[in-house]
């Protein structure tokens, strides 16, 4: 017979209560915006008492910088993996484009929280900023660091990094977070053959 431990029980049950607040905010977020959303409603929309939501976050902001982090975490380990970036330039920069687009294209949640976002960050710009520092922070360091290799012979990693991710970032939200896709219409695949063809030339 296998015994579980009491401590066990708790941290399990521990994840679970988190994971559960987590789906709630999104869900309250998403739907009321981040000045529309309370710790209250958090509590209703997870199933759990108010006390249980504060006693693993201790505030609204708290919680929407975990929601934030762990969204983010995902998507750079689908887009990047757990390895360091290796291969031929034009092959990887072309996969990790067409990853992270395609991320952000196909995932509806990803569009709605980017309005929310970019909605609320003008009476809240601290939100904005955790958005920079838990989202393009890391991407664009990951990028600089692959981009900074000699044999690729870049002037400036750094601002290549920032072109790459900016001009995703920028079609991403014209097509989708915008609804312009219709108005503007342009294939991603096209997209994104004409920037590595730029950024790989730059290299030569």
């Amino acid at each position: 017979m296998v015994r579980i431990k009491a401590g066990e029980v708790d941290r399990d049950n521990s994840i679970d209560k988190v994971e559960q607040i987590l789906q709630g905010a999104m869900q309250e977020f998403l739907q009321h915006g981040y000045a529309g959303t309370s710790m209250d409603r958090v509590a209703v929309a997870a199933g759990v008492s108010k006390a249980t939501v504060y006693s693993h976050f201790q505030d609204k902001e708290g919680l929407f910088k975990v929601l934030l982090e762990q969204l983010t975490s995902k998507k750079n380990n689908s887009i990047f993996g757990t390895e360091p970036i290796e291969g031929e330039p034009g092959v990887i920069l072309h996969q990790v484009a067409t990853k992270a687009l395609d991320q952000m294209l196909n995932d509806k949640e990803h569009s709605a929280f980017m309005r929310v976002l970019i909605g609320e960050s003008g009476r809240f710009p601290e939100l904005a900023q955790i958005c920079i520092r838990a989202m393009i922070k890391p991407v664009a360091e990951t990028l600089t660091h692959y981009l900074a290799a000699p044999e690729l012979n870049i002037p400036d990693p750094e601002a290549t990094a920032r072109i790459l991710l900016g001009t995703l970032v920028y079609f991403h939200i014209t097509q989708n977070v915008m609804h312009g896709k219709d108005i503007i219409p342009m294939g991603s695949d096209r997209l994104i053959d004409a920037l590595i063809h730029l950024i790989t030339n730059c290299a030569d």
